[in-house]
């Protein structure tokens, strides 16, 4: 159905959401890519059978949503109005959820969240404390649209701000609009959105560009990648608005080959706004066109950076240029070109909607709105979270997080993926917001955080951050190629126990140069996690150094694996279990690993029960043997 003018869109939105709201009951399922790997379509499929086969398809609702966030409990299920909130649902459960909370409306305590901290189960999903203490402005609408179907989006009130837009609003008007918000770039670099619009939209040039970002590829990162399949109307309804207010005419979704699930749900959502007229020729009617594809990127990290996303659109190998000139001045195929990441885009509606001032209650002085994080690592409750700027790192970490499993003691969070720095324990109270977070040596980045506990070696993390952007840098500038390597070189040489005195001022030396004189961010923020590591973890360092052992007992080459005769057993577990012969021993007869032999795989201390302790790990010369 093509929607030929604002008048009809409203109509349509009033149709849809009376409609929406009319529904008794409503399944949602959550179908984003982590619980697809736990079998959530089949459970869709099983809710779909059994309301067909009771006959109730127009009293009961199915909803194959994108991800909910809560990643660690997946597949989720929601039931409404009631929002009754089951976690690791099997498609064996189906029948007992339909059966007792559909047709008896009782809960089936089983399936019920359970609090880390507390214990108590958990019946509502407004009350499970990783959603409670969030702000979920953009993620939230992802449990109740199916992202295949345009009439959910449009019933929550999606296209309204396009329809805004065109008619009642000019290109001037929206970039003040967004320029008043506050809204900053979130792909990394918080570069201030309606600055960058203003400069594309400065150009005379007659033919311009838009590019969506979706180049996710930071370790543990996956907020773009679920933005993009559970709700893409957001992100073109965004695009659209954009195009309008820099007076461009085509755009492009760079997103990578790997996110097969995003590409099929874009693909989708493009044809949908097409056959809708709120996409292409002569848009709802108002003369303005805007043509919109999809281009999907090989995998390469350093493609995130705009200018070497705009040489691989082009069919060039993807390697950043020096700027000035800016994209917004030349860009794509030597046109004014505007680029923003997924997270940013879809946050344009909101603006648009709600206004300025309402986008800017919430946030801190110099950072606005809400930020989507990818919580992961040594942390109870992993998954994706919105919360407002502002909020501390000791809130996500230990409220929305749920603390650290195993009663472990927090170390560290790496924020702003790979090229991020890593936060200790003592700055746990800080706000998080772009300033902040510059002034302690991280970055926002996309939105990383990786949780650390206390057998986390920091030497160690600075090493796998550090190899990563290695392996990612393109080559083209002589800085981040050779430093890079070279300090990856000492740092490796440091975790396995033959590092010098000297090595840390060589460190910071290469780093200050990295960082100083390379052509792109890849390179500039590549040493924060040395920077950070060595500013706050310094005693780590030295003790790799100079006592050449690992205080979180967690480099390989500084290991030694004991059996104490006091506690063996001589079970023969641990001997079973060495691949490398370096266990002696028979049934009755002590145990003793052979160091000669011993490769410190540490199989022999996985299979020794807990109960019995027998194999010890350790680390350092005999003298400083013990953490």
């Amino acid at each position: 159905m093509k929607i030929k003018n604002v008048s009809e869109l409203n109509e349509l939105f009033r149709t849809k959401s009376e409609e929406f709201s009319k529904s008794k009951r409503m399944i949602s399922v959550c179908c984003g890519t982590g619980c697809r790997a736990c079998a959530s379509v089949e459970v869709t499929d099983e809710f779909k059978r059994l309301v067909k086969e009771n006959g109730l398809e127009e009293e009961i609702a199915i909803k194959q949503t994108g991800c909910h966030g809560f990643c660690e409990k997946g597949p989720l299920v929601v039931i409404y109005p009631e929002k009754i909130f089951y976690i690791a649902v099997k498609p064996e459960d189906a029948a007992e959820i339909f059966s007792e909370t559909i047709q008896n409306g009782s809960v089936v305590d089983r399936l019920l969240y359970s609090d880390p901290l507390t214990g108590e189960k958990v019946v509502s999903e407004h009350d499970v404390t990783f959603y409670n203490r969030q702000n979920r402005m953009i993620f939230g609408k992802n449990g109740l649209i199916n992202p295949e179907e345009i009439y959910d989006y449009i019933a929550l009130g999606g296209y309204t701000a396009l329809g805004k837009a065109l008619t009642s609003m000019t290109g001037e008007k929206i970039i003040s609009e967004v320029k008043k918000s506050g809204l900053r770039g979130r792909g990394g670099a918080g570069f201030p959105t309606g600055v960058k619009w203003e400069m594309c939209a400065a150009s005379k040039s007659d033919v311009k560009y838009l590019i969506c970002n979706g180049d996710e590829g930071d370790p543990g990162a996956f907020m773009d990648r679920s933005i993009l399949e559970g709700n893409p109307h957001s992100v073109i309804e965004g695009m659209v608005i954009g195009a309008f207010a820099v007076g461009a005419s085509k755009g492009y979704i760079y997103v990578r080959e790997e996110y097969p699930l995003a590409v099929k749900h874009l693909i989708a959502a493009i044809q949908e706004a097409n056959n809708h007229g709120l996409l292409g020729e002569n848009i709802l009617g108002t003369g303005f066109s805007f043509s919109l594809e999809i281009f999907q990127g090989a995998g390469a990290f350093v493609c995130g950076e705009e200018t070497g996303l705009i040489a691989s659109i082009e069919g060039r190998t993807g390697r950043p240029r020096p700027r000035p000139p800016y994209p917004a001045q030349k860009g794509l195929w030597g046109k004014p070109t505007n680029i923003n990441n997924v997270k940013t885009w879809a946050n344009i509606p909101l603006i648009i909607n709600n206004g300025a001032d309402n986008f800017a209650k919430t946030g801190t002085e110099s950072s606005k709105g809400t930020m989507i994080f990818s919580l992961v690592g040594k942390i109870n409750n992993t998954g994706l979270i919105e919360v407002p700027m502002g909020i501390t790192l000791r809130e996500i970490i230990f409220e929305i997080g749920g603390g650290i499993p195993g009663g472990k003691k927090f170390k560290a969070i790496q924020t702003g993926g790979p090229s991020g720095g890593c936060i200790p324990v003592d700055k746990l109270d800080m706000r998080i917001d772009f300033d902040e977070l510059k002034k302690a040596g991280s970055m926002m980045g996309s939105g990383g955080l990786i949780v650390m506990d206390e057998d986390t070696c920091m030497v160690d993390v600075a090493k796998y951050f550090l190899t990563f952007t290695r392996e990612e840098s393109c080559g083209k500038c002589t800085p981040c190629r050779v430093g890079t390597q070279a300090m990856l070189d000492i740092l490796t040489r440091i975790c396995e126990g033959k590092g010098e005195p000297a090595d840390i001022s060589k460190l910071k030396k290469l780093a200050v140069t990295i960082r100083d004189g390379s052509l792109c961010a890849l390179g500039g923020t590549a040493p924060n996690p040395v920077l950070t590591t060595l500013d706050y973890f310094l005693d780590e360092y030295r003790a790799h150094i100079e006592d050449k052992r690992c205080p979180a007992l967690a480099c390989k080459e500084l290991l030694t694996y004991t059996i104490d005769p006091e506690k063996c057993k001589a079970c023969g577990l641990c001997k079973k279990a060495c691949g490398f012969g370096a266990i002696e021993g028979e049934p009755k007869i002590i145990h003793k690993v052979i160091q000669e032999k011993c490769v410190k795989c540490g199989a022999c201390y996985e299979a020794c029960p807990k109960k019995f302790g027998a194999v010890l790990k350790t680390s350092g010369s005999k003298e400083n043997r013990g953490v």
